[in-house]
């Protein structure tokens, strides 16, 4: 980390936060606790950057600290640590350029020479007050290369000849519209998507099916289903039914006392005739096939030791 020092002489003896901004500091510290007041200390610094014509001055600092009731030094030890914060004044439009390697792979040295060009040295001020600049690291548009923050917004594709335009405009009072420079949306390819085109993938018709394997019939009665009031089979399909496995109609086990069967597996495996431990311990290799098959859980009964579970049951409700 560089060493980052205050501007004392630039800055003055005193500093205030614009009556606008006291809602933005009240929304900020009705984020926390009273006590931890302290924890909106970047964005009060933030705004208290807004409010001092781009960067932080040792009063601007200080008026932060009385705040947040917060000794002196800790303000001053946030600010010098995020370089988000300015410590020496800034033109009306400060060019943040980023040099970090995909940006510099992309023709960030040459934007650099342009800056110098049109500014100075990093931090100088143009005599007009509207322009200074600043190389910083990634700022996450790497897709966009090269690329520049201008106070708040990002510029993107930037070549020497777009950027010197743009600086040339902002020096003459000209709002220039940030964003991308080339025929792109965002971040999409140039001159336009190339693939995934088919409407149907974003507007939800290729979701729509009729019916969706292994689920339930429609129950209209709101009641719930009794267990059926006959010898239940398994039955999943394909493939032939497995060994009947003769139950007691009236008895419903609470299947979700094996571990690894929730709820949903509850419904799944009611909808297949499955309501007892004793079917569970009596699944032979097949069974449990199809049984996975049909909860799309291929290698789960096994992983998750359902059987031998089911049988440790079954000897639990006998000796009950």
């Amino acid at each position: 980390m560089a060493l980052r020092r205050f501007d004392l002489e630039a800055g003055g003896t005193d500093f205030s936060f614009a009556p606008e901004t006291e809602d933005k500091i009240a929304f900020w510290l009705g984020k926390y606790p009273s006590e931890k007041k302290r924890s909106a200390v970047i964005p009060l610094l933030w705004l208290a950057q807004k409010d001092n014509a781009g960067w932080l001055s040792e009063p601007a600092m200080r008026a932060v600290a009385d705040r947040l009731e917060m000794p002196y030094i800790r303000v001053y030890e946030v600010a010098t640590f995020y370089t988000m914060f300015r410590l020496r004044p800034v033109g009306r439009h400060h060019i943040q350029l980023c040099g970090t390697t995909p940006c510099m792979l992309r023709g960030a040295h040459d934007l650099k020479e342009v800056c110098r060009d049109r500014i100075g040295e990093p931090f100088a001020i143009t005599d007009d007050a509207r322009l200074s600049w600043e190389e910083v690291e990634c700022l996450g548009a790497c897709v966009n290369a090269p690329m520049v923050q201008i106070n708040d917004y990002y510029y993107e594709d930037l070549t020497p000849e777009r950027f010197a335009s743009v600086l040339d405009q902002l020096r003459n009072g000209v709002d220039v519209a940030p964003g991308t420079f080339v025929d792109r949306q965002r971040s999409a390819p140039l001159g336009g998507a190339t693939s995934l085109l088919d409407a149907g993938l974003f507007d939800g018709s290729r979701l729509a099916q009729a019916h969706l394997p292994n689920l339930p019939e429609p129950v209209t009665d709101t009641a719930q289903p009794a267990a059926p009031a006959r010898t239940t089979l398994i039955d999943v399909q394909p493939g032939p039914p497995p060994e009947r496995v003769e139950t007691a109609s009236e008895r419903v086990d609470d299947l979700r006392k094996i571990k690894g069967i929730g709820p949903k597996a509850v419904t799944q495996l009611q909808a297949l005739g499955i309501y007892q431990f004793a079917q569970i311990a009596a699944w032979s290799p097949a069974d449990v096939s199809r049984i996975e098959a049909a909860l799309s859980g291929a290698g789960r009964v096994g992983r998750e030791d359902w059987i031998a579970q089911a049988r440790l049951l079954v000897q639990a409700n006998k000796e009950a």
